[in-house]
């Protein structure tokens, strides 16, 4: 199978999912400046998650030009990636909300730990399918570092909400500014 129809239902579905969220932001009630102020947690989350999105589909958008055609592991990982990446809109709104209670931080980050296994998943399942090139694969082990500490970042997120619910948006946030500059380590590894 070749890689177009699985880019086109990727960038779909992650279109569908960024429409969704910014259907939660609600038009304040009052006209003035300070009506706008108990949706600043509802403008936050919606701006964290919709970072992290941009951030998977570039992300995503580099790997997959590392490969030629997929699989049935690559097909799979690829819809096990969009199904965590599709309750984004729920975890936000729910934080948002809920003006990043406790519990809703924990989930959110909970989520974002789940969202990065299955990329990984997705990234081995793409290794194991194509084979690299030497640089390419010293790009992927660059990305891959970037990566750990995401993880390792968002696993802290969840008890450290308990204790208090900033330290984890801190630690998001601290995760969005790190990747936010695209990895251009594929792309250049690819132009050789």
């Amino acid at each position: 199978m070749t890689k177009t129809r699985l880019e086109a239902f990727s960038d779909g579905v992650l279109a569908i999912v960024i429409t969704i969220m910014v259907l939660e932001l609600k038009v304040p009630h009052g006209d003035t400046l300070p009506d706008l102020v108990p949706l600043l947690p509802v403008f936050f989350s919606y701006v964290l998650s919709f970072s992290f999105l941009a951030i998977y589909w570039g992300n995503h958008h580099h790997l997959l030009h590392t490969v030629n055609h997929v699989n049935s592991r690559i097909l799979w990982a690829n819809i096990h990636l969009l199904f965590w990446l599709s309750l984004i809109p729920f975890a936000t709104a729910w934080m948002g909300e809920n003006a990043f209670g406790k519990t809703t931080v924990a989930v959110y980050g909970t989520l974002l730990l789940v969202c990065g296994i299955a990329y990984y998943i997705l990234q081995t399942a793409i290794a194991r399918h194509h084979p690299m090139s030497e640089k390419l694969e010293h790009a992927m082990k660059k990305q891959s570092r970037k990566g750990i500490i995401s993880q390792a970042c968002y696993f802290i997120s969840i008890p450290a909400a308990f204790i208090h619910e900033w330290i984890s948006a801190a630690l998001f946030v601290a995760v969005a500014l790190m990747w936010i500059v695209p990895d251009r380590n594929i792309e250049n590894a690819l132009k050789d």
